[in-house]
C-alpha cells in the first residue's frame, strides 16, 4: 500500500506512531474519567451520542450505528443505562413502533463534568496533535 503513490519512509513510520500513541493517550485519560464517575467507557460513548444527536435521532439504531454495535448490543447498552437512572426511553409521536432515547438530569449532569474534563485535556493535546498531523502533509 502506498501514501499518495509512494511508500511510507521513517518520518511517515513515526508520524503514524506518533499519533497512535496520542489518541490512546486520550483513549485512556478517556476511559479513567468515565470509570471515576461509575461509568464504563462504552456507557460514557452512548450518553455523548444520545446528547450530540439532533432531535428525534437518538434511537436504539442511531447508537448502534454511531458505536459500532449490533443492535442487540446496543440494547443491552441502554437497558443498563435505563436501569442506573441514566437514560429514559419514549414512544414516537409520529412512529409508535421507535423509541426516543432521552437523557435524564443524572445523566446530563455526569455528562458535563466529562466533558469539561476531555475539553480541558483535548486543549492539552491540540498543540501535539497539530504538530503530528502536519507531518502528514
Amino acid at each position: 500500500m502506498t501514501v499518495k503513490g509512494r511508500s511510507p519512509d521513517e518520518s511517515d513510520y513515526a508520524a503514524l506512531s506518533d499519533f497512535r500513541h496520542t489518541i490512546r493517550r486520550f483513549q485512556a485519560f478517556s476511559e479513567a474519567h468515565a470509570r471515576e464517575v461509575g461509568l464504563t467507557p462504552q456507557q460514557h460513548q452512548a450518553l455523548l451520542t444520545i446528547r450530540a444527536a439532533s432531535e428525534g435521532e437518538a434511537t436504539v439504531g442511531y447508537v448502534a450505528g454511531r458505536l459500532i454495535l449490533k443492535q442487540h448490543s446496543a440494547t443491552g447498552l441502554l437497558d443498563r443505562l435505563e436501569a442506573l437512572g441514566l437514560v429514559t426511553r419514549e414512544t414516537a409521536q409520529e412512529d409508535r413502533r421507535r423509541s426516543l432515547l432521552r437523557l435524564t438530569e443524572k445523566a446530563y449532569g455526569l455528562l458535563a463534568d466529562l466533558s469539561a474534563a476531555h475539553l480541558d485535556e483535548i486543549q492539552r493535546l491540540r498543540p501535539l496533535l497539530s504538530d503530528i498531523l502536519s507531518k502528514f502533509s
